[in-house]
């Protein structure tokens, strides 16, 4: 009887799975997440460089590092400032017998006003000229102009306004032995007009030439730099600009060289500037 009741010991076996090693687990798609990501934040960051203007990207950038703001408004408190802010437009040192206003009267401004308009309106007719010399050059995309144009074309935002600098050269001149307009200067100005659809403010139109031998005993420098700006001034209205859009014809002759060998073709030129809009013409 002892010998029934040895009945062999029932084994059970428990498997161990484990679900994280290898490419079984999970971790991976954490990195793969995080790699898409970074590559999402950068081409957005590429998108942005090539599709904002230069004071665009100025304020995305300050927005991100904000320095001390100008308020013009209390904070609410009961300080000894009364809930103003050192800096605060109400608080401001005033300089001399001037003021802190945004808009001031011709009076104040000679007397030394701080005037954040001025400075507002300057910013703001930076950014449209910025934006018509990006359209013009093609630089936010395809451009306005020929390609063959476009090299005899130089923009510059100044102070005065939106520069924009049409020169000739050895093989392709401005103007002939005649002193006509040759195609290419008839072809820019039809651009130019165009360009003078983008905006609004007036315009001026400057000449300039090659210095010419001191031995001539005639020096034409003056009269064919005064005739040049004014053949393209007969030239723009020709092609549809309007008369009262030209605000002035100079000559500037040899006096304002490009390059400084005086003789090089790249100082034959005409200048044509959108000036700015001045608070007296608002």
């Amino acid at each position: 009887m002892s010998g029934d009741n040895k009945v062999a010991p029932i084994i059970i076996k428990r498997k161990k799975v484990s679900g994280g090693d290898g490419h079984h687990g999970g971790a991976w798609k954490v990195a793969y997440a995080d790699f898409v990501t970074a590559m999402m934040a950068f081409f957005l960051l590429m998108w942005l460089l090539n599709a904002t203007t230069e004071k665009q990207r100025k304020g995305i950038a300050d927005y991100f590092s904000p320095t001390v703001a100008l308020a013009r408004v209390s904070g609410g408190g009961d300080g000894p400032l009364g809930g103003e802010s050192v800096f605060a437009e109400n608080v401001l040192p005033r300089m001399g017998t001037g003021s802190t206003s945004l808009r001031p009267t011709a009076d104040k401004k000679e007397k030394g006003s701080f005037s954040q308009g001025e400075e507002t309106e300057k910013d703001s007719q930076d950014e449209i000229f910025q934006q018509a010399e990006d359209m013009l050059m093609g630089r936010g995309g395809e451009s306005m102009v020929a390609d063959e144009l476009l090299k005899h074309i130089f923009t510059e935002v100044t102070d005065e306004g939106l520069v924009i600098e049409l020169f000739g050269s050895r093989s392709a001149p401005l103007f002939d032995e005649r002193e006509q307009p040759t195609q290419l200067l008839r072809d820019l100005s039809l651009v130019l007009v165009r360009a003078s659809e983008l905006v609004t403010n007036p315009i001026a139109i400057e000449g300039h030439t090659v210095s010419y031998p001191v031995v001539l005993a005639n020096n034409p420098k003056w009269d064919v730099s005064g005739q040049r700006a004014d053949s393209f001034r007969q030239l723009m209205f020709g092609n549809g600009l309007p008369e009262q859009r030209v605000d002035r014809v100079t000559a500037h002759a040899d006096r304002e060289p490009k390059v400084s060998n005086r003789m090089d073709p790249r100082n034959n030129r005409l200048e044509i500037v959108f000036l700015r809009h001045s608070a007296d013409m608002e």
